[in-house]
C-alpha cells in the first residue's frame, strides 16, 4: 500500500495554521487530493522552543511535511513594546523546527515570513532581491530579523545540504480566525472592531491611529492557505525550472500577495461604510505610521501558476460576517 503523506502543521490554532488545515482538509473532501495524516500538536502539547522535547517528538513521528505557521505575531504598539519576546521567541520556533526537520529526513519544510522583511524605503512594488538592501522599519524590526534568519537559514540548508526549503513572505494578511485585541491586532481588523464598536455604542466619531496616508496591500488567509499548497506541490528551489533571482540564482522565497494596494484613509472609509457606522473618522498623528508603502512583487510566484482570488471589499464583507457571528458566540478575546 502506498504511505499515506505525514504533514505537520505548527501553528494550527493561529489565523494562518488554520486556514491551511482546512484549505488541506477541503481539498480531500473534494477529491482534489489524496488522503493525509495531519499532525497538528497544540502549543500546551508541544513547545517548539524546547529542542530536545521536539526533537524526540520528530523522531517518534515522522513528519513528511512540514509547515511553519507559529510564530509570536502583533501589531505596531506591540512590536514596539516587546522587542525582546519578538525576536527571541521566533528565533528559538524557527531555528528548532528548520534544523530538526533537515535532521530527520523532512521531504520538504515550508516556512512562513512577512512582508516587513524589507527594507522600510524599499524600491516598488517589492521584489525578492531587495532583502537587506536597507534598514527595516524601527517598529517591527525585531520580528523582521527573527524572520529573515530563518530564510537565511533555510537557504544555507538549501544550498549547502541540497535540503527542499521554501519560504513565502506574505503581504498583510487578514480573514477568519484574525486577532481583535485592543492592543496588538494589525490594522485591518482592529479597523473592524473599532467600527463595530462605535456604531453598537451609538459614538458619534471614531478615532484612527496614524496619518491616514500609508499604502497597505491586503491578502485573505485563505488565499493564503491555497499558496502554501500549490507552492509545496509545485516548487522546488533546487530544481532547473525553479524561480531565480537576477543574477540567475535560484530563490529561497516568494512574495505572496494581490498586486492591489489601498491607503489606511480609505480602508477605514471602507470598513466604515461595511460595518454601517455614520460618524467621522479622526486621526490620531502622534500614533505612529509605519512603512509609508509595502507593495509586494508577486510575479515569480504568478509564473509559477498561482494568483490571488479574492477581491478585497468581497474579503472584508466575509470578514465582518465572520467576526459578528464570532463575537455572538463569545469567541472574540477584546
Amino acid at each position: 500500500m502506498k504511505k499515506i503523506e505525514k504533514i505537520l502543521i505548527a501553528g494550527v490554532s493561529g489565523m494562518v495554521g488554520k486556514s491551511i488545515y482546512n484549505a488541506y482538509k477541503k481539498k480531500i473532501k473534494n477529491k482534489l487530493i489524496t488522503e493525509k495524516v495531519f499532525l497538528t500538536p497544540s502549543r500546551k502539547q508541544l513547545d517548539f522552543s524546547n529542542y530536545q522535547k521536539l526533537n524526540l517528538w520528530f523522531k517518534k513521528n515522522k513528519p513528511d511535511i512540514v509547515i511553519m505557521a507559529a510564530a509570536k505575531v502583533g501589531g505596531i504598539i506591540a512590536n514596539k513594546n516587546q522587542p525582546y519576546e519578538f525576536i527571541l521567541e521566533n528565533l528559538k520556533i524557527q531555528t528548532n523546527l528548520i534544523e530538526l526537520s533537515y535532521l530527520n529526513n523532512v521531504k520538504k519544510l515550508l516556512f512562513l515570513g512577512s512582508s516587513c522583511i524589507y527594507p522600510k524605503f524599499s524600491k516598488q512594488p517589492i521584489m525578492e532581491e531587495e532583502l537587506l538592501e536597507g534598514a527595516l522599519e524601527s517598529t517591527n524590526e525585531f520580528y523582521a530579523i527573527a524572520k529573515i534568519a530563518g530564510i537565511k537559514l533555510c537557504e544555507s540548508l538549501v544550498m549547502q545540504k541540497g535540503f527542499n526549503a521554501i519560504c513565502l513572505m506574505p503581504t498583510n494578511l487578514y480573514g477568519p480566525g484574525d486577532n481583535y485585541n485592543s492592543l496588538n491586532s494589525h490594522v485591518l481588523p482592529a479597523l473592524i472592531k473599532r467600527f463595530s464598536d462605535a456604531k453598537k455604542n451609538n459614538l458619534t466619531s471614531v478615532t484612527c491611529w496614524g496619518s491616514g496616508s500609508p499604502l497597505r496591500e491586503f491578502l485573505y488567509v485563505e488565499d493564503l492557505a491555497e499558496a502554501c499548497i500549490f507552492a509545496i506541490d509545485n516548487w522546488n528551489p533546487t530544481s532547473v525550472d525553479a524561480p531565480k533571482d537576477k543574477n540567475g540564482k535560484s530563490l529561497v522565497w516568494l512574495n505572496v500577495g494581490t498586486s492591489c494596494e489601498i491607503s489606511i484613509k480609505n480602508l477605514a472609509e471602507m470598513i466604515s461604510d461595511l460595518v454601517g457606522f455614520k460618524g467621522k473618522i479622526l486621526w490620531d498623528k502622534l500614533k505612529p505610521d509605519g512603512t509609508p508603502r509595502k507593495k509586494l512583487n508577486t510575479i515569480r510566484l504568478e509564473q509559477l501558476g498561482w494568483k490571488a482570488k479574492t477581491d478585497l471589499k468581497e474579503g472584508i464583507i466575509k470578514t465582518i460576517k465572520i467576526y459578528n457571528e464570532d463575537l455572538e458566540n463569545n469567541k472574540i478575546r477584546n
